[in-house]
């Protein structure tokens, strides 16, 4: 989804997952929703991340294909991975 213009105002949040623990996984971009960092806190932090940044949250990201290519990992794969 690429815009026209890049605007750094506009803030972006995807949660990937709320831990047991309290712990929020989520990704954050800046101007361009694909071009995040991963990021976790905890819940009380996210929120006043969230409000601070006046985020726009986004939807889930649809599961990944049977066979991901080598390209399409994220930092979180890692954890729970061997890569070749």
């Amino acid at each position: 989804m690429a815009t026209a213009t890049f605007d750094p105002e506009r803030k972006f949040v995807r949660v990937i997952e709320q831990h047991a623990n309290g712990l929020v996984e989520f990704e954050f971009a800046v101007g361009e929703p694909e071009l995040c960092a991963e990021l976790v806190l905890p819940q009380a932090a996210f929120s006043a991340f969230c409000a601070s940044h006046q985020v726009v949250f986004l939807p889930s990201r649809p599961a990944p294909a049977a066979e991901p290519s080598d390209w399409q990992w994220n930092l979180r794969d890692a954890t729970h991975q061997r890569f070749r």
